[in-house]
């Protein structure tokens, strides 16, 4: 503990002016900073495996600033009358689901059960990745190409066509595989 401790005394202050800029309550800063400390003091050696303490220190500091922020994000609730149900809908976009079932199932197995677990079953991309056995970078990469992949197969088993603006004009729905 003594690495953090020495740590702490030649960057706490530093640290906590750095949060302090980014928040505006005192208090919210103080907690912030003190949740710094109480992870440094968590490791195993404490500071002292760290080549860097001081940029670790920040390092974490930001990333606690950013789940902060992204759990104080400010959020608008919509008015459903705004926004029609994709069925009282004549977009061709909305209508294009009548194609999807069919272009799933035509997708590889690996394809089809990630974009079922994420985009249908709505699991997040760590719940995903967790699911899968594969590190979090790997699904979302694996979630991008069957996306990309699907699109490619939409466009082609459905004959989507695209207008000048680049949005979808018109397709051929297909039938579902039975």
């Amino acid at each position: 503990m003594k690495c953090v401790s020495e740590a702490w005394a030649m960057h706490g202050r530093e640290l906590l002016r750095f949060v302090s800029g980014r928040i505006a309550s005192a208090d919210e800063a103080n907690d912030l900073v003190q949740e710094v400390f109480l992870r440094a003091m968590l490791l195993d050696r404490g500071l002292c495996g760290i080549d860097k303490p001081r940029a670790w220190l920040f390092h974490v500091a930001r990333n606690l600033l950013i789940d902060r922020y992204r759990l104080t994000k400010e959020q608008i609730p919509l008015n459903e009358a705004d926004y029609p149900a994709p069925e009282d809908s004549d977009e061709p976009v909305e209508a294009l689901t009548a194609c999807l079932p069919r272009a799933l199932a035509e997708l590889a197995p690996e394809d089809r059960e990630v974009l079922t677990l994420c985009d249908i079953e709505g699991l997040s991309h760590q719940a995903c990745a967790e699911r899968l056995g594969l590190t979090l970078p790997a699904a979302k990469s694996r979630i991008l190409r069957a996306r990309k992949r699907l699109k490619t197969r939409l466009v082609t088993a459905c004959q989507v066509r695209f207008d000048e603006a680049g949005q979808v004009c018109c397709f051929v729905p297909r039938a579902p595989l039975e």
